[in-house]
């Protein structure tokens, strides 16, 4: 959906057209962003005072409204017949700002070290990764 008939949609469902929203909107659009709390942080950069709830209510509205899909956006591997997988990439933000950028095959030999150093994965090959959020709405 273009800008235009999201917030057209907005309306109709009785949401003012505010600010912040059309900022979050901007965010999702115009970034790729995978998860509720990357859309925050680069939003609360423009803009110190929104808050977290700002934000996954208004990722709620526009999945409400269909112009967005929570199931695509916290994918983080690809399907096996995606044929961009070759620019799949994985952004890792670290606590000091820094920014990781993976590529889908280093993102999955990192975790099959993990879970083979835990214990967890015993000859098993992965076959996808994916997030999804806690029932208390705070992704991590």
């Amino acid at each position: 959906m273009q800008k235009d008939s999201i917030i057209q949609k907005l309306k109709e469902q009785g949401c003012r057209i505010t600010k912040q929203r059309l900022m979050l909107l901007d965010i999702i659009l115009e970034e790729d962003c995978s998860c509720c709390k990357e859309i925050y942080y680069k939003a609360s950069k423009q803009d110190p005072k929104i808050g977290a709830a700002t934000v996954y209510r208004m990722i709620n509205t526009l999945e409400e409204i269909g112009a967005i899909s929570r199931k695509n956006m916290y994918k983080v591997s690809c399907d096996d017949d995606c044929e961009n997988k070759a620019n799949c990439t994985c952004t890792i933000e670290l606590d000091d700002n820094s920014v990781i950028e993976l590529s889908e095959h280093n993102l999955r030999h990192i975790i099959a070290s993990g879970l083979t150093a835990c214990g967890y994965l015993n000859g098993q090959n992965i076959k996808s990764v994916k997030t999804t959020p806690c029932a208390c709405g705070n992704a991590s």
